[in-house]
């Protein structure tokens, strides 16, 4: 997320706006520049935490304007949750244990069953890019795209124009059923005067019987808050952050947005679920939940809620939450009841001697909306670690590394083998950028510092591998992880998805990633070649590489990066 004012390419888009707003505060400044960054997370979080405990009991009666500013507070981080437990669960090693291995998952998300030669890994932008315009043009039924925003370059028109000619040959009575659904962050597609509704808003006139864009407004910016954030800065209070990209039956899940530099030089993971109408199914359902709770765009470019919806900031903030957990848990808890029934059907079957099918892999939706009371990713994830055990091995990347306290104590504690990948500081989105923004980079230089250090202080370096991705010209944004058993030269598990392991993601915004569990060689091998993609184009961190000149720290960097880390 970015700020506008400070941006010199769209390669910063995604985190400016949010981490500036933290970090213009700790540079010397104008007594003007201060009283209009009121807003400053070191400020207000000292009033929030007073306001917090103030004012709790009376938010819960009929709800209070100064405890509005709580959501900026930058709490610590909590302690892992309580893992999912079977019996009989762990344990078990090799290929043909993986049924049992993660069968627990299945018990409380859905599991679809699909072939893996219906999984494609994408792994460059323009094959991002080009794939998604393809699958536009040919759709029949459904174009649904989840995204924090749409960019307002010519790429992203091209985008627009596809679903304008799919939608046009849909009146011609090629497909007339075809439907277009766009789910975008309200205050990041708000932004500016040439936006993501503006883009948006000619095919929304044209074909507003067959066209739907819902702008999702976090429940915690409202009130005061809402007054007092500058329109550039709001997106740190929390944002719609799925990317999920749907045309008919096939289905693209990834870590990027619709923007001109996740489709040329900005890495991202990408794949492509092909023929897989019930995974299909399961995400226009989520989408379409997460659109009911959201504004509506309309022609005029106003914005209202469908009727019977609370409103995220007018609203009761509890009851809007209330609401659209119930809303949005229903497709979840649908699906898993659904899959479920068709599961021990399928036993059944099996049981008395009919051949399974070719569904040797399984996909699992991970959903994550903290703001709303979900966290069903953030537990799934703290399993998979936790169960992580000696000999097992997992690739961990993030574009922005700064794990959650939870997930670094699983990562640090004894277990697995750790190869994390991160961005060095010549590939981070900010890198470059003008005035404090350019600083950015220096603070996840610090994080990164403060992780090795510990890593050293544990004795953990045969254990935990931290890599830096260099590549010119490019930014890297990629987020995931790669899980191989014992003894296996392949992954059998990938998480992939918008998630990126750090406090926004958990606490803050909305995300969703698949787990991928999958028996089928030829995906395996795909997913050994993404990873090693990837990591061929990184070196290893030492104790020498944060004595390069080009790592040094300034000192109020250093001071305020512990402020501002859970906005990251």
């Amino acid at each position: 997320m970015c700020s506008a004012d400070f941006l010199v390419s769209s390669q910063f888009a995604d985190k400016v706006g949010w981490i500036e707003t933290a970090v213009m505060m700790a540079a010397p400044m104008s007594w003007r520049r201060l009283v209009y960054s009121v807003y400053t997370p070191v400020l207000t979080g000292i009033f929030t935490r007073i306001s917090d405990r103030l004012f709790r009991t009376r938010d819960r009666r009929r709800g209070s304007s100064v405890l509005l500013l709580a959501p900026l507070l930058a709490e610590a981080d909590p302690s892992p949750l309580p893992v999912f437990r079977s019996p009989g669960s762990t344990g078990v090693q090799g290929t043909d244990g993986l049924r049992a291995r993660f069968r627990w998952m299945a018990e409380h998300v859905p599991a679809f069953r699909v072939p893996g030669t219906h999984i494609h890994i994408l792994t460059s932008p323009d094959q991002f890019y080009h794939t998604m315009k393809a699958r536009i043009k040919t759709a029949k039924r459904r174009v649904v795209m989840a995204s924090l925003y749409l960019g307002t370059g010519p790429l992203e028109q091209e985008l627009v124009d596809c679903m304008q000619e799919a939608l046009k040959r849909s009146q011609e009575g090629d497909n007339p059923d075809l439907q277009v659904s766009i789910l975008l962050d309200y205050t990041r597609g708000s932004r500016g005067k040439t936006n993501s509704r503006t883009m948006l808003l000619p095919l929304l006139k044209q074909y507003s019987s067959q066209m739907r864009v819902s702008l999702y407004h976090t429940p915690d910016l409202r009130g005061l808050l809402r007054l007092l954030v500058p329109q550039r800065f709001n997106e740190t209070i929390g944002v719609q952050h799925i990317k999920a990209y749907l045309f008919d039956d096939d289905l693209i899940i990834s870590g990027a947005n619709l923007s001109d530099s996740y489709f040329t030089n900005r890495q991202d993971r990408y794949v492509l679920l092909e023929n897989c109408g019930e995974v299909a199914d399961f995400f226009s359902d989520l989408v379409g939940a997460v659109g009911d709770v959201s504004l509506q765009l309309q022609t005029d470019n106003s914005v209202s809620m469908m009727y019977g919806m609370v409103h995220p900031y007018r609203g009761n903030r509890d009851e809007f939450s209330a609401s659209a957990r119930q809303h949005i848990m229903e497709v979840v808890n649908t699906a898993h009841a659904r899959q479920h029934i068709a599961e021990s059907e399928r036993l059944v079957r099996e049981s008395e001697g009919e051949e399974g099918g070719k569904e040797d892999t399984w996909v699992f939706p991970l959903v994550q909306m903290k703001p709303l009371g979900i966290q069903v990713d953030e537990q799934v994830t703290q399993r998979l670690l936790t169960d992580a055990g000696p000999g097992a091995t997992v690739f961990l990347t993030s574009g922005y590394f700064n794990l959650t306290r939870a997930y670094m104590s699983l990562v640090l504690g004894l277990g697995a083998d750790y190869r994390i990948l991160t961005a060095s500081p010549e590939v981070n989105g900010f890198f470059g950028a003008k005035g404090i923004a350019g600083e950015i980079p220096a603070a996840y230089i610090h994080i990164a510092r403060q992780f090795y250090s510990k890593v050293c202080q544990l004795g953990q370096q045969e254990r935990v591998h931290l890599h830096e991705y260099h590549r010119a010209q490019w930014t890297f944004h990629a987020k995931g992880l790669w899980y191989y058993l014992r003894g296996q030269v392949r992954p059998c598990l990938t998480l992939i998805g918008s998630p990126n392991f750090g406090y926004r993601s958990v606490h803050r915004d909305l995300e969703a990633q698949i787990a991928i569990v999958t028996e089928n060689q030829v995906l395996q091998a795909q997913l050994q070649e993404e990873q090693e993609m990837l990591y061929q184009r990184s070196t290893e961190v030492s104790s020498s590489t944060f004595q390069q000149p080009d790592r040094h720290v300034k000192l109020w960097v250093k001071l305020l990066t512990p402020l501002i880390k859970n906005f990251f």
